[in-house]
């Protein structure tokens, strides 16, 4: 097996910079989204980054039982659990299905306008907050 050396792929072109880039800069605009709605829905933002607690949280947030985590481990239902999910997270912020196939489909542009938009969390005690 040959060994690749880097510098030398680097003064080929060979590691593509810019898609690394835009990864970076969707993940940070996604975790950011997420912050926000958290903190829209009465809950610590910080929770948005801890993996597994982050989904636990969503469940809170759209009044769901914490057994659902167990389904999200199981292959093909995790997407079902998962669409299932989004369409009562539109439903949390008073949108419609609509929003809900928005949030499936192009997440990296409906979530940043759920956290960074207009929508108000419209469950439980939770009083809209300020940005």
């Amino acid at each position: 097996m040959e060994r690749v050396n880097l510098s030398e792929m680097r003064s080929q072109g060979g590691l593509p910079i810019g898609p690394l880039i835009f990864a970076v800069v969707v993940g940070i605009l996604m975790i950011a989204s997420l912050w926000k709605v958290y903190t829209k829905a009465g809950k610590p933002g910080w929770a948005a980054i801890i993996p597994i607690y982050n989904l636990v949280v969503l469940l809170q947030i759209v009044r769901k039982p914490l057994w659902w985590i167990v389904m999200f481990l199981i292959p093909i239902v995790n997407f079902i659990f998962l669409i299932l999910l989004y369409i009562e997270l539109a439903k949390a912020f008073g949108k419609s299905g609509g929003f809900a196939a928005g949030l499936i489909f192009l997440g990296v542009i409906f979530f940043p306008i759920l956290g960074f938009g207009s929508p108000v969390y419209a469950y439980g005690d939770a009083a809209p907050k300020a940005a």
